[in-house]
């Protein structure tokens, strides 16, 4: 009678382990669809998107960059003109990079309500 005993417990201890391994091995299928779904590029590309458009800082100096890469491009515009003058060309290349990360910088302040220093 022992030995029944330790032989049904034995195949229940086998049953048991053998039930939880098929559990861990579905567990482990469904998060491998779960990471190679989230690897595919274009669902990349919209998580970025998606963590662009919600995130308040990566807002503002999206903005900012704009604005200052907007001012820049016009700067460039009113120097340079039509003109072919290398100097006037290479000018107006150096104060439109100027003029953009300065304009940049200088809108955060505007954005939270101070004044610069």
């Amino acid at each position: 009678m022992k030995k029944r005993n330790e032989t049904d417990t034995l195949k229940e201890t086998i049953a048991l382990l053998e039930y939880r391994q098929r559990q861990e091995l579905r567990i482990l299928k469904e998060q491998f669809e779960v990471t190679y779904d989230s690897l595919k590029p274009l669902n990349i590309i919209k998580r970025v998107f998606s963590e662009m458009t919600t995130s308040p800082d990566l807002k503002g100096n999206l903005l900012s960059n704009v604005i200052g890469m907007a001012t820049g491009y016009i700067t460039k515009k009113v120097i340079v003109r039509s003109s072919h003058n290398p100097f006037k060309i290479i000018l107006g290349n150096v104060l439109q990079f100027a003029i953009t990360n300065l304009v940049s910088k200088r809108t955060d302040p505007l954005k939270s309500n101070e004044l610069p220093e």
